[in-house]
């Protein structure tokens, strides 16, 4: 694990919230000069601290969509049965995110589609015809409050 001096934590700031930054407005701000910015991005990225870029795309405006969050438990929770269910979820598209939790379920999915029958659709035709797995519980996201993919400044420092 790498520590983050000050000056990388507000470089971090800075990418998570527009990773298309020019490297001369990023020194201007941090108010040094472009080279050693530069530096400390290309060591960021070395190190696997910034694993990669990407665009955030506002679903509404290129079709309907849906969000499910939705639970599935499996039958036994060995090393093997998790392992069969994570290499399997890393296949579907529609899954977005996947955590294996403690406490009721085994796993947490966000799981995004066109709309019911898709959902009806993913969980019944792919995620119930998974290895092990033995109840889904599924959340319909109504209106979505807060989104942001970046990580609080308190966890960085």
């Amino acid at each position: 694990m790498m520590t983050l001096d000050y000056t990388d934590i507000r470089i971090l700031e800075a990418l998570q919230k527009d990773a298309k930054m020019n490297i001369k407005d990023l020194a201007d701000q941090l108010h040094m000069t472009k080279t050693p910015v530069y530096e400390r991005i290309k060591k960021l990225e070395k190190e696997g601290i910034i694993e990669r870029y990407v665009a955030l795309i506002d679903k509404a405006k290129i079709s309907p969509y849906i969000t499910v969050f939705c639970s599935v438990s499996l039958d036994m929770q060995k090393a093997e049965n998790l392992h069969m269910f994570d290499t399997a979820i890393k296949q579907l598209p529609e899954v977005v995110e996947c955590y294996l939790t403690g406490g009721v379920a085994d796993y947490l999915m966000k799981v995004i589609v066109r709309d019911l029958k898709g959902y009806h659709e993913f969980a019944s035709g792919k995620l119930a015809k998974l290895p092990h797995v033995v109840q889904i519980k599924s959340s319909f996201v109504l209106s979505e409050i807060k989104y942001q993919t970046s990580i609080p400044d308190e966890i960085l420092q």
